[in-house]
């Protein structure tokens, strides 16, 4: 019996590790701008809702509290344009990669049908695919490039990672059309969607998108980024309530209940606005250094309009690209780890402390 690992592409972050060494060689150390992991404080608000629920020796719900459905509900509406949203339009999740890696497997996804994602993706994705044993495939207009018959699950991931590139409204309205013509599930990561730089996200959620109905829809959300809280777990779906519905009952089976304090902090998180802009001005600031230094020092930006990072080259192989800058203790992660339309490029994130970010800077101008 084969054992499930042998279903898994290899662990890529594995093949950094020697270019990581070399970074972290540097006389003034490593920056690491490799994983886009946050790394200024919780916000205080945030923070002290967690403590006040810390007292809390019950086992919490797999739907949420009541509070926490309302706070979902209302910043649906709010932020992402959606109308006449319901609790039954909203599931708390562990985290999104929890959610990315076993959705095909609780959707009840297996041989012979397909999973979807674009042909530049975060490698979770595929993970999914493989471990409910479904077939992957890959698309640059999932439109003109499908076969509505056995596609049973489409990702969107906009802003993508790693390109930072968005999809606009049309385009969205455009492919929902089709995925509803066809009976395909429909999944939007939309995890950056609020780090929009150039242009702004629209949600699949928004009502010119969806027209006001959410069947056969699904947007994927997460605090991790947006409010610092990536250590919290804390993420949610929002969408259409038959496919909600299902997963709750399979994820109240299956335990997978978001901690009461983090709920707590979730509610905090989404009703202030104020932490929210703070973060965009750091992150702004930084990706601004970084992208005028790297053009500097001859890289070619595309796209990037988003998100937290910024995709860049030099037209060269990617790991001649990671070993250059390795070289200066600066780590980077190489575009092939998101597919072999990557391997000219590597992403750089701009999560590093401002202090990190200026020695990047300044070595780059070396």
């Amino acid at each position: 019996m084969s054992s499930v690992t042998d279903r898994l592409p290899a662990f890529p972050w594995d093949k950094l590790e020697p270019y990581k060494k070399t970074a972290a060689a540097h006389p003034d150390g490593i920056v690491d701008l490799s994983v886009g992991t946050p790394v200024d404080p919780v916000p205080d608000l945030i923070q002290k809702a967690l403590v006040a629920a810390a007292d809390s020796p019950g086992y919490p719900t797999v739907w949420g509290t009541e509070a926490l459905r309302d706070a979902l509900v209302r910043w649906v509406e709010r932020r992402l344009g959606a109308r006449g949203v319901r609790h039954a339009n909203v599931l708390p999740v562990v985290g999104s990669k929890e959610l990315v890696a076993w959705l095909p497997t609780q959707l009840g996804l297996g041989p012979g049908d397909q999973v979807a994602f674009p042909r530049l993706a975060y490698p979770t994705y595929e993970v999914g695919a493989r471990l409910a044993r479904a077939e992957h495939v890959v698309y640059d207009d999932p439109v003109a490039d499908l076969d509505p018959a056995r596609v049973k699950l489409l990702w969107l991931n906009s802003p993508s990672n790693p390109t930072g590139e968005v999809i606009g409204k049309d385009e969205l309205t455009r492919i929902v059309a089709w995925a509803r013509e066809h009976s395909v599930l429909l999944v939007a990561d939309e995890c950056y969607l609020e780090l929009g730089w150039e242009t702004d996200p629209v949600s699949v959620l928004h009502e010119d998108v969806c027209g006001g109905t959410y069947e056969g829809v699904i947007a994927v959300h997460s605090l991790s980024k947006r409010s610092n809280l990536a250590g919290y777990r804390a993420a949610f779906v929002a969408g259409d309530a038959a496919v909600l519905g299902d997963l709750l009952q399979i994820r109240k089976h299956g335990g997978m209940m978001t901690a009461a304090p983090v709920q707590a902090a979730t509610v905090a998180a989404l009703g202030d606005d104020t932490h929210v802009a703070e973060q965009r001005e750091r992150y702004a600031a930084r990706r601004t250094a970084l992208r005028e230094a790297l053009v500097a020092h001859g890289f070619r930006v595309e796209h990037s309009e988003a998100s937290l990072y910024l995709w860049v080259t030099r037209d060269e192989d990617c790991w001649q690209t990671v070993a250059h800058l390795a070289s200066l203790g600066i780590l980077v992660a190489p575009g092939d780890f998101y597919g072999a339309a990557g391997a000219r490029f590597v992403r750089v994130a701009f999560t590093a402390t401002d202090e990190r970010v200026a020695a990047a800077v300044a070595r780059l101008a070396g």
